[in-house]
C-alpha cells in the first residue's frame, strides 16, 4: 500500500512532512535491515515510519486507528515498534517545554522538571547497582506521565489520551509509570485525600450508610421511655433499612390478616357434608304407532 494512502486513513494526509519523513525511514530500514525477519510486514512497517515521523514533528497520531490497520494486537505492535525504532537508531524526544507551550500549562514546567529529577534519584537508589547502568529515563512516557501528575495535582485539565498519543506508549505502560512516579515521589506528585467523617456531613444524609449508635437503656422499667428510646433508635437508622423494616411490617400485618381471613371461612370438618340431589327431568315419550298394514 502506497504511504500517502496510508497516511490519509490516518489522518496525516495534510502533513507533507510526516509523509515525506516516514517514507525516507521507510527506505532506510529496506537498506539496513530485512523487516520481515523481526514479523514485521510491509503494511505494518509503513504505519510505524508514520508514528515514528509524527512523533518527530509532534504531530497528533491516532495509536488505536494504527494497531486496527496494522491488524496486529496493541502488545505485537508495540514491540515492532520498539524493534523497528531500535534498527533505525531513533529515539523519540519529549520536551517539557513543549508541552507546557501546547496545553498551556507553562508554569508546571519547573515542578515536571523537578519531579523528574527526583524520581530518577529514588529509583536508582532503590536498585542494585549493577541495574542502575541500563536504565534509560530518556523515554518521553517518563516526561508525559510526570507532566500529567503535576497537571492533576495542581487542579489542571490535561488531555490524558493526548499525551499517550504524544509519547508514543499504550495506556496500560502510562498507568504503570504514573503509579511508580506517585508511590515513589508523592510529595511532589501525590494528592492528598482528606478522609471526612460521614456524621459531620448534614445534606444527602439518605445516601450515608451509618452504623446505628449502640445505645443501652438505662431505666428499663418505665415502657414509655423505651419505646421513645426505640423510636430514637429507629430514626438512626440508615434510610434504606428503615424502609426495609417497613416493608416487612406491612408484609407482617398482610400476612396475618389473610390467614385470619382463612380461618373464619374456613369449614368445620367434623360437620357432615351433604351431598346435593340431581334431578334430572325424565324425557316425554314420543314414539309413534306404527299403523298395521291392510290384510
Amino acid at each position: 500500500m502506497d504511504m500517502s494512502a496510508i497516511a490519509a486513513r490516518l489522518g496525516l494526509s495534510g502533513s507533507r512532512p510526516v509523509v515525506r519523513k516516514a517514507g525516507e525511514l521507510r527506505r532506510l530500514c529496506d537498506v539496513n535491515f530485512d523487516s520481515s525477519v523481526l514479523g514485521i510486514g510491509e503494511v505494518c512497517k509503513a504505519i510505524i515510519c508514520l508514528e515514528i515521523a509524527a512523533s518527530k514533528f509532534q504531530v497528533i497520531f491516532d495509536r488505536a486507528e494504527a494497531v486496527r490497520m496494522s491488524g496486529m494486537s496493541e502488545k505485537a505492535y508495540i514491540r515492532s515498534f520498539n524493534a523497528l525504532q531500535n534498527g533505525l537508531g531513533v529515539k523519540t524526544t519529549l520536551d517539557v517545554r513543549e508541552l507546557g507551550i501546547q496545553f498551556g500549562c507553562v508554569r508546571l514546567i519547573p515542578f515536571v522538571q523537578k519531579g523528574l529529577s527526583l524520581y530518577k534519584e529514588r529509583f536508582l537508589a532503590a536498585l542494585p547497582p549493577s541495574r542502575r547502568a541500563s536504565t534509560d529515563f530518556g523515554r518521553p512516557v517518563f516526561t508525559a506521565a510526570a507532566f500529567y501528575l503535576c497537571a492533576k495535582r495542581h487542579k489542571l485539565k490535561v488531555d490524558k489520551l493526548k499525551l499517550i498519543d504524544l509519547c508514543g506508549t499504550s495506556s496500560t505502560e502510562f498507568t504503570t509509570v504514573s503509579t511508580s512516579m506517585a508511590d515513589l515521589c508523592f510529595d511532589v506528585f501525590g494528592i492528598a485525600k482528606e478522609k471526612k467523617d460521614p456524621k459531620s456531613i448534614k445534606g444527602n444524609r439518605e445516601l450515608l450508610d451509618v452504623l446505628p449508635s449502640k445505645r443501652k437503656h438505662e431505666d428499663d422499667s418505665d415502657s414509655s421511655d423505651e419505646s421513645s428510646d426505640d423510636d430514637q433508635d429507629e430514626l438512626d437508622l440508615p434510610t434504606h433499612k428503615r424502609r426495609k423494616k417497613m416493608e416487612k411490617q406491612a408484609y407482617n400485618d398482610w400476612k396475618s390478616s389473610v390467614l385470619s381471613t382463612n380461618k373464619q371461612t374456613k369449614t368445620d370438618p367434623a360437620k357432615p357434608r351433604r351431598q346435593a340431589q340431581l334431578n334430572f327431568k325424565k324425557p316425554a315419550d314420543n314414539t309413534l304407532e306404527v299403523p298395521s298394514a291392510a290384510n
